[in-house]
């Protein structure tokens, strides 16, 4: 890997120009990402529990 001045001084505009884009959410875009991330993480988790109790009922039976 070859790192010079040029590749750093790229990588430090790029850098700079994602911050620049960026901004902080307002409370109603966040309260929407907390939901839509606990559902998924609930959803996974249902689904998780539905294989473990088949994996027990086709094994253990």
């Amino acid at each position: 890997m070859n790192i010079n001045k040029e590749s750093i001084s790229s990588f430090l505009k790029q850098c700079e120009r994602v911050l620049r884009v960026s901004k902080k959410p307002d409370m109603d875009e966040y309260k929407t990402v907390a939901k839509v991330t606990g559902l998924g993480i609930i959803i996974i988790g249902v689904i998780g529990f539905i294989v473990s109790i088949l994996s027990q009922v086709i094994f253990y039976s």
